[in-house]
């Protein structure tokens, strides 16, 4: 044994035979299949957040609730399985309440399709659900506003709502708290208009808490008819000042005698009238102006805020007129009547008014009359009696002549 264990030969044959032995024990493994022999890898702890849970039950005759909607699931096991469970998230959470009572309970959220190989913890691990009989019931939608959504002077009327009606779905304990169900329109910016929008339907309980039902549909189209607080109210012409010595103002016309205001409604109930003022004080001939119109505290707006006025005036002069002769009537026959005071029977006048008709005037177009009636002889104090034309006025030196009544001499 020992010659051999010195022949060279012999060790390079028994090697030989050694090795082919160890190549056959190696395990001869196809690509994608798991070989007969594995090697143990390191362990690893990951967490995997916001897993969703899935809800096992009759959904046509019941509602769920405090199911939570993720959680979060810790694996624990062999580093490449932890990482393929976390990447793949091939896994699945759920609660099975296929057997479950009307009611509240507690139940197990479970994991499926997960290696047995990993150690898994759920957080939470249980639920406290609610199971309740499920229930549709048909509302009454009905459409808010703020109050502030339209534009001062314009007032908002009753919405219309389409469909004005929706089926809603939920447990039976929260069918029977739904006390309101509203449609609520907001706006951007203050409305002039009417205008349909697209609202979302709310239920709410008799404390307006949102209340966790389905509805059907779940926005409905509600209209807001907006108008114009406003009406029609006279024009009135308010005089400023007095015209020029001189001046006679006949007539002052307005273009248009009606302006629309827009007011709030109580504004608008008080308001009866808006103003033009015309300032007399620089008007000494026939006028056109433009002038504003004056609105009362409150009114948003008048149309037209412009309005034209026409001024018709007359200018006139003065002047004295001389020498009118003073008639007498009333004389008998044996009498004469002699003036004391004008001597020469003839008195003064001052006309004045228009002075187209003023200026052609002349002694001729007066009379001027004294009635001696019934006066005994001696000195009398008679009043002067005028016919003068129309549309002027006139004024005497003085209302009385002194005449003296004499009996005529036989």
């Amino acid at each position: 044994m020992d010659r051999w264990m010195d022949n060279p030969w012999f060790i390079k044959a028994v090697a030989l035979v050694l090795a082919i032995l160890l190549f056959g024990s190696v395990p001869k493994n196809e690509p994608g299949k798991p070989g007969d022999v594995s090697v143990p890898s390191d362990e690893k702890v990951e967490t995997v957040e916001e897993v969703p849970v899935k809800r096992i039950y009759d959904t046509d005759t019941l509602v769920v609730s405090g199911v939570p909607e993720t959680v979060s699931v810790t694996l624990q096991g062999p580093k490449n399985l932890v990482q393929q469970a976390k990447t793949l998230r091939n896994f699945e959470v759920f609660v099975d309440l296929t057997d479950a009572e009307i009611g509240k309970q507690r139940v197990p959220i479970t994991i499926k399709d997960i290696s047995e190989r990993l150690t898994v913890t759920i957080e939470p691990g249980y639920a406290n659900v609610s199971v309740q009989e499920k229930v549709t019931k048909e509302f009454r939608v009905d459409a808010e506003f703020s109050g502030n959504i339209v534009e001062d002077g314009y007032i908002a009327e009753k919405p219309t709502v389409k469909p004005n009606r929706v089926q809603i779905t939920g447990a039976k304990d929260m069918i029977d708290k739904i006390t309101y169900v509203k449609a609520t329109v907001n706006s951007s910016g203050k409305l002039t208009d009417t205008i349909t929008r697209e609202a979302s339907v709310l239920a709410l309980d008799k404390d307006m808490n949102k209340l966790d039902v389905i509805i059907d549909p779940q926005t409905v189209d509600v209209t807001i008819p907006v108008k114009s607080s406003s009406k029609k109210v006279p024009i009135d012409i308010v005089r400023k000042g007095n015209p020029p010595g001189g001046v006679t103002i006949n007539d002052i016309k307005l273009e248009t005698n009606e302006a629309e205001i827009l007011a709030p409604p109580d504004v608008l109930e008080k308001t009866e009238n808006v103003r033009v003022e015309v300032d007399l004080s620089k008007i000494d001939e026939d006028t056109e102006l433009t002038l504003p119109v004056i609105i009362g505290n409150g009114v948003l707006k008048v149309s037209p805020e412009l309005v034209k006025v026409s001024v018709d005036v007359t200018k006139e002069s003065e002047k004295t007129i001389s020498n009118i002769p003073i008639e007498i009537e009333g004389v008998e026959d044996d009498y004469e009547v002699g003036f004391l005071n004008p001597s020469n029977g003839q008195t003064n006048i001052t006309v004045a008014g228009p002075n187209d008709l003023v200026s052609p005037l002349a002694a001729g177009d007066f009379k001027i009359l004294i009635d001696v009636s019934g006066l005994d002889e001696g000195n009398h104090e008679v009043d002067m009696k005028v016919t003068a034309p129309q549309n002027i006025t006139w004024k005497l030196v003085r209302q009385k002549a002194s005449v003296t009544i004499a009996k005529k001499d036989a």
